[in-house]
């Protein structure tokens, strides 16, 4: 484990500098288009423009990588994001940030894709899950810091923005150093959403609503939260208590399902996700405390639903077949991300900002009802032959994913050698 930790620190913390940077970026953003005016809409269409950039980066990058290779592509995605930010305060409109944006997911998709591939080559089949644990940590850990460092100085001024665009910057001097060398690489081929959804249903149409409802929550919590004339320090809070919350009941959650039927947990944590979300001021009443405790469980429940999608999807397949659908479910996961804060801000619009955490929840209850009628229309996959939960964060690239899924083979080769691996219930894709 120390020799893996020692090859890999250099990703590790250029991954810690690049969400530091990510997370700043964009609860500023949020909090700046407040200061600027924005009608609710606009931002959440700047929001969404991110996501967009991100499935675009996450198809292209590997292309360019085996062109130019690991350290440049790595290199120039970091220059061009951390340029991107200091654009955003030159030109302060939502149609120049919503394009901008679109660079910005492009560029972090790539950096993304670059770090996990590195990290999965630098892995054995000793180290590989306590790796992803550890960069799980980081990701969740660095955009939790980076939202909170919105504190240190004037959304409405320049400086935040040149903080963002530093962190990002420097993210290129670890990696650039390091003398480990460059892995090759290779991304996963895909199947079509239609093939993917005749195996698991429930997989598609629960990764997809996740995507929705987190989509918003985890982009719109900072507007909804200047707009109730929160301070700066109570937003920063306020927009990280859902990432605490998702970092806190990530394993719990995933524990649980690895011993009870993967769709009882996705149901249940779905309904009450929802619930809480539907009910969120009812809740928490006049107290911000309480408020910031709802969303925080909120995002507790509603985050680990992308692991026990891929999970879940996972235990209706081959271990062959796996890495091309877990590509496939990162695909309809960004989809739902970037319908998201568009769905939720337009509603808002409408009805008021409250109506951002019924968005939220509605989409939950969306979820856990699919959930249910699926368990009506097909048998619980039996204990012994589920797979193994392994957590991610909605941001990881398709290469993430990958990891996990190619973990997961590790461990059913291990069972098979064992001679305690199930019978095949797979279906062909």
């Amino acid at each position: 484990m120390l020799a893996a930790l020692t090859s890999t620190w250099a990703l590790l913390l250029g991954v810690a500098l690049i969400m530091l940077g990510n997370g700043l970026q964009g609860t500023l953003l949020g909090v700046r288009a407040s200061v600027e005016s924005f009608d609710t809409t606009a931002t959440g269409l700047v929001m969404t423009c991110y996501f967009i950039g991100f499935m675009l980066g996450s198809t292209a990058t590997p292309r360019v990588v085996r062109t130019v290779g690991h350290v440049r592509v790595f290199a120039a995605m970091a220059s061009m994001a951390s340029a991107a930010v200091l654009l955003h305060a030159l030109f302060v409109s939502p149609v120049t940030w919503g394009l901008v944006r679109i660079g910005t997911g492009f560029c972090f998709a790539g950096l993304y894709v670059i770090a996990e591939s590195w990290l999965n080559d630098r892995a054995t089949n000793e180290t590989r899950g306590a790796l992803l644990s550890m960069y799980m940590i980081v990701t969740f850990g660095g955009m939790i810091c980076g939202q909170l460092l919105i504190n240190v100085g004037n959304p409405a001024s320049f400086e935040l923005f040149v903080v963002s665009s530093v962190l990002v910057s420097f993210a290129v001097v670890p990696i650039a150093l390091t003398a480990t060398p460059a892995p090759e690489f290779d991304m996963p081929t895909t199947v079509s959403i239609r093939q993917l959804y005749e195996v698991s249903p429930l997989g598609v149409v629960g990764m997809a609503g996740q995507g929705i409802a987190n989509g918003a929550l985890l982009t719109l919590t900072a507007v909804y939260a200047q707009s109730a004339g929160f301070t700066l320090a109570e937003t920063a809070w306020f927009a990280t208590a859902p990432l605490v919350g998702g970092l806190l009941l990530q394993w719990p959650v995933g524990r649980l399902s690895d011993h009870l039927d993967r769709r009882t947990v996705l149901a249940a944590t779905a309904v009450l996700a929802g619930i809480v979300g539907v009910n969120m001021h009812t809740l928490a009443g006049d107290s911000l405390p309480a408020l910031m405790v709802a969303i925080a469980v909120f995002g507790g429940l509603a985050l680990p639903q992308y692991s026990l999608c891929i999970a879940h999807t996972n235990d209706h397949l081959d271990p062959a077949q796996m890495v091309a659908a877990s590509s496939t479910l990162v695909l309809v996961g960004s989809i739902g991300l970037a319908m998201g804060p568009t769905l939720a801000a337009l509603m808002m619009d409408q009805f008021g900002n409250q109506a951002l955490f019924y968005t939220i929840g509605i989409g939950q209850l969306a979820v856990g009802g699919f959930a249910i009628f699926r368990m009506t229309r097909r048998a619980a996959v039996p204990l012994e032959e589920q797979s193994q939960f392994v957590p991610l964060s909605a941001r990881a690239s398709p290469v993430a994913t990958g990891i996990a899924v190619q973990l997961l083979q590790e461990q059913q080769e291990e069972l098979d050698e064992s001679g305690e691996s199930g019978e095949d219930i797979t279906r062909p894709l």
